[in-house]
């Protein structure tokens, strides 16, 4: 059976490999620069708990904490920004949902 699931072009479609291109050529052209991380260029070492001005773009309304490859925080920092959130939230400094 596993061979027929080779055979038969994988799970993912007849596609290829990127899913829905229209043509074989035409990709966009479009260069986007990676994006730097904040605290890495503010030469920022600790994550402040207490600083909830500096915490909050990190946070939506929803209250999920935006991942780094949204944000463009470094792994290193994004570690210790989800722990200075989860520390702001539990002192209720800033909410863990809006309304």
């Amino acid at each position: 059976m596993a061979d027929e699931h080779r055979r038969s072009g994988g799970g993912r479609g007849a596609r290829g490999a990127r899913g829905g291109e229209k043509a074989q050529g035409a990709r966009r052209s479009l260069f986007r620069r990676r994006k730097v991380c904040k605290f890495c260029a503010d030469k920022i070492d600790y994550i402040d708990y207490k600083d909830a001005r500096m915490l909050l773009p990190f946070v939506p309304d929803r209250g999920k904490i935006v991942p780094r490859r949204i944000s463009g925080v470094c792994a290193a920092h994004q570690r210790k920004l989800q722990t200075a959130i989860k520390r702001a939230r539990q002192l209720a400094i800033i909410p863990y949902v809006t309304e």
